[in-house]
Parts: structure tokens; C-alpha cells; sequence
């Protein structure tokens, strides 16, 4: 048998001679843990951003012009109706109402003499002693007399009104600014600011609203005139709970072309007076209230431009289902459409999941998921 013979059987015996290798066994599917949507009767908010602003602002003139004598309040105090301010210089405007009534007085002297030559003329021009003419220069006389005596009038009510005015008082509650003038300075009429008057019970917190809130708005009915107000909730940037409470109040009449949103505004009590105009606060404005589906925000992924939520199948298969989300209550994200109540949701383990492989679904404990908020 040829050498080179040899050597080819005996490396086939030694090929033969190998153990079998072992046939690798198949991973187990990654675990992940599941859980049912958080079946809850809730009322949804959308949340704006709102700035705080004075229910009525004043910016207090003069009426008159004249020295101011005394400045009646403190920079800002808080002031009622009808509070007396600051004082101007009432001599001038004395003299004024004394001037009037002795103008009226005359007016009025005037008018009775020019009745009395009508009672003397008239008989004489009924025997034919006076001629007719004369009696017409005395009524036309009367008639003069009662229109100046009727000017005097208004002119004595001008210059009573004018002292009058030399008192300026608070026309409406609220909290002072800094006084810009003080005695001794000459003001100008309806020229001169005297101070500004800020009414901050109730007060305003107005926002802008986008068209897809108002559309909802007004498809639920509060929007339209002669609708109830809907509630609203506003905490400080400080605060942590939605404990400041006010009504919708007013939306703009256009939407605004730059922006595609609408101008709002709610109206909140401030009986302590602590919100302060220009302070920035958040809002929530309610959207809707029923039975909804929550779910935890870390159970939502990207799909380009949508949401998905990743599901268990009854075979273990990972199924994505895209879905329209709501805001957050209660720490949980309100999941609107693309979810059943019995749909086994992955909470945990999410990048252990593709679409299409299989998963091992364990579920959550009960209650968990409720106290996830």
C-alpha cells in the first residue's frame, strides 16, 4: 500500500475520531414588565403660561390747575373709593363761586325789574296811553334778563364744581403708586399725573391661547355667549399645589394672524392682595372630563414625527401602537385614542423591545401603576 495512501486514511480515521460539536442553544426572550392602562374618571387641563395684570388701572390728573397744598396718603396705600388724595389751592376758586353768585344775583335783579315794567306798561297800553312798541321792548327786556340769568346759573355750577375738584379723591379702590408731585408744586388740568391706582381685587391673569384650545373651547360650549364660565386653577411659580381658583372671563374677538393664537383672560378673587401685576403664574384651563386611559410617560417612544406605545401580544409578540396623548394628571400621561383597557402596556424594559420579536411579559403588581402618580 503506497505510503501517501496510508497517510490519507489515517487522517480520515483521526477526522472520524472528534467529538460532535455542541449544537448552541437558542437566547431566552428578554424580560419585560407589563402592565393594563390606568382606567380613571378625570378632568383633563391644558396648561398656558399667565401674567398677572390689575382688574382697572387709573392714572390720576388734575381736574383744575392750581398749587398743591397737602398730599393726604402714603406711596402705595391701599385706598377706598372716595379717599381724599390731594388738595389744591381752594382760594382762587372761592373767589371764583363768590364772583358767580353775584353775577346770578344781578341776573336775577335784572329779570325782576324788566317784570315789573311789563305789569306797569301792559295796563297803559291796554287804555291806549303807551304805544305797543314800548310794551314788546319790555318783554323782549324779560327775555334777555331770563337768559342771563340762566348763564349765571351754569356759571355759578362751573366754578362750585371747580372748587369741588381741588379735592382729588380716589374714584375707585385700590393700591397707590408713588405720589409725582408734592405740595407746593403747580399742576396743570388734565395734564399733571398725580400718582396711579392699581384695583387688585379681583385681578386679571391673561394668556394667550392657541387655535386648537379654542376650537375645543368653544366646541364644549365656553366660548360661546350667555355660556358659563369655566373654572380655571393658577399656582405661583413658589407654589405646589392648584389651590388659586377663578373664572374664564373673556376671549379676544380675532385670533391673531402672526401667532395663530387668541387673547384670554380669567379673573381671580385677591382679597389678601398678594398677587402683584406683571408677576408670570401657571394656569390650567379644563379640556374635557370622563373616563380616560393613563400610562406612564416613560412607557411612550418616538416613531419619527408620532407616539407609540409598545404592547405584549397574547404571544409574546412586541407590537407597536401609535396613539394620541393628552397632558399629564397626576403624574401619568391621559392617553386619548390608540389604546384598549386591556392592552398589556411595557413599562419597563422598553429598549429590551422591537416590534415584531418576542418579549417574556411579567406583570406589574396591582396598584403599582396607580402609585406611580
Amino acid at each position: 500500500m503506497p505510503i501517501s495512501f496510508r497517510k490519507t486514511l489515517a487522517s480520515m480515521a483521526f477526522v472520524l475520531a472528534l467529538p460532535a460539536a455542541p449544537v448552541l442553544a437558542q437566547p431566552a426572550p428578554p424580560t419585560v414588565t407589563v402592565a393594563e392602562p390606568l382606567r380613571r374618571d378625570i378632568t383633563e387641563w391644558e396648561e398656558h403660561i399667565a401674567r398677572l395684570e390689575p382688574s382697572a388701572r387709573v392714572e390720576l390728573r388734575p381736574r383744575v390747575s392750581g398749587l398743591v397744598e397737602q398730599v393726604h396718603f402714603r406711596d402705595g396705600q391701599v385706598v377706598r373709593a372716595g379717599d381724599l388724595l390731594f388738595t389744591i389751592d381752594k382760594r382762587p376758586f372761592e373767589i371764583a363761586v363768590l364772583s358767580a353768585e353775584a353775577e346770578l344775583a344781578r341776573a336775577q335783579a335784572r329779570l325782576d325789574l324788566a317784570r315789573q315794567d311789563i305789569r306797569r306798561t301792559t295796563p297803559l297800553v291796554q287804555d291806549r296811553i303807551a304805544p305797543q312798541a314800548q310794551l314788546d321792548t319790555r318783554r323782549a327786556a324779560e327775555r334777555e334778563a331770563e337768559a342771563q340769568l340762566a348763564d349765571a346759573r351754569a356759571k355759578l355750577q362751573q366754578a362750585q364744581l371747580e372748587l369741588t375738584w381741588t379735592e382729588v379723591r380716589a374714584p375707585q379702590p385700590g393700591r397707590a403708586s408713588d405720589r409725582r408731585v408734592d405740595a407746593g408744586n403747580l399742576v396743570q388740568a388734565s395734564t399733571t399725573l398725580l400718582t396711579t391706582i392699581l384695583t387688585l381685587d379681583p385681578i386679571y391673569a391673561t394668556f394667550d391661547m392657541s387655535e386648537a384650545d379654542y376650537l375645543r373651547l368653544a366646541r364644549d360650549g365656553g366660548a360661546r355667549a350667555g355660556a358659563e364660565a369655566p373654572d380655571i386653577r393658577l399656582k405661583l411659580a413658589d407654589e405646589a399645589g392648584w389651590d388659586r381658583q377663578g373664572k374664564l372671563n373673556f376671549l379676544d374677538t380675532e385670533l391673531r394672524a402672526r401667532s395663530g393664537t387668541i387673547r384670554a383672560r380669567a379673573l381671580l378673587p385677591n382679597q389678601d392682595l398678594f398677587l402683584t401685576p406683571g408677576v408670570f403664574a401657571r394656569l390650567r384651563l379644563p379640556v374635557g372630563q370622563g373616563e380616560t386611559l393613563l400610562i406612564p410617560d416613560a412607557a411612550i417612544a418616538a416613531d419619527q414625527a408620532a407616539r407609540v406605545v409598545m404592547t405584549v401580544s397574547a404571544d409574546g409578540t412586541v407590537v407597536a401602537k401609535p396613539v394620541t396623548l393628552g397632558p399629564i394628571v397626576d403624574g401619568l400621561r391621559v392617553v386619548r385614542s390608540g389604546l384598549s383597557p386591556k392592552d398589556q402596556v411595557i413599562v419597563a424594559g422598553l429598549h429590551l423591545a422591537r416590534p415584531g420579536t418576542r418579549v417574556t411579559a411579567e406583570a406589574q403588581p396591582p396598584g403599582r401603576l396607580a402609585q406611580a402618580q
